[in-house]
């Protein structure tokens, strides 16, 4: 062998020898990126649970105060739904009483005005008042300003429901 051999043999193997090096070097770094890839990985894994689970509890949080919302909101509908019912039982429990001249609507007058009246004014003797002169109403208007306290009743009762639905929303 020639010392050109010799040295291109020793370039050759020189070569070699780094190549597998270069090799071996490459094959560490990718066992050590692949770990740490794995690590962010893992590391990611478990960030993305705990925004899940919490994302989830919020939900659940959400929906019970819904729930909780909406039975107050049932339970209010019923109330208000036993008020009207009451409301109209004793309206036309009193058109009733009214109608068969069970019970007589009567107004209070006034001295001044009494004396140019045409309308009887002594009380009966189970009258209540006894200083006062009162006239009684015809069953007709009686009917009339009960019809009209009855739907103030209602409108009332309703304005009732509403204030509470919003005090129950805005909560």
């Amino acid at each position: 062998m020639t010392p050109v051999q010799e040295l291109i043999g020793l370039a050759l193997a020189f070569v070699l020898a780094l190549a597998v090096g270069f090799g071996a070097a490459w094959q560490v770094q990718d066992w050590r990126m692949g770990e740490k890839l794995a690590e962010q990985a893992g590391l990611h894994k478990d960030d993305l649970a705990a925004i899940s689970n919490a994302a989830a509890a919020q939900a659940r949080a959400e929906q019970d105060k819904r729930l909780a919302t909406e039975k107050q909101l049932a339970k209010q509908d019923q109330q208000h739904t036993k008020e009207l019912s009451d409301a109209k039982t004793n309206q036309a429990r009193l058109r009733d009483r009214l109608a068969t001249s069970d019970l007589r609507l009567s107004v209070l007058l006034d001295e001044d005005s009494a004396g140019s009246c045409n309308v009887p004014a002594a009380p009966g003797t189970g009258g209540v008042v006894h200083a006062a002169r009162r006239a009684q109403l015809d069953p007709a208007h009686a009917q009339r300003i009960i019809a009209i306290t009855d739907t103030g009743d209602q409108g009332l009762i309703a304005l009732r429901a509403c204030q509470a639905y919003v005090r129950a929303v805005a909560h």
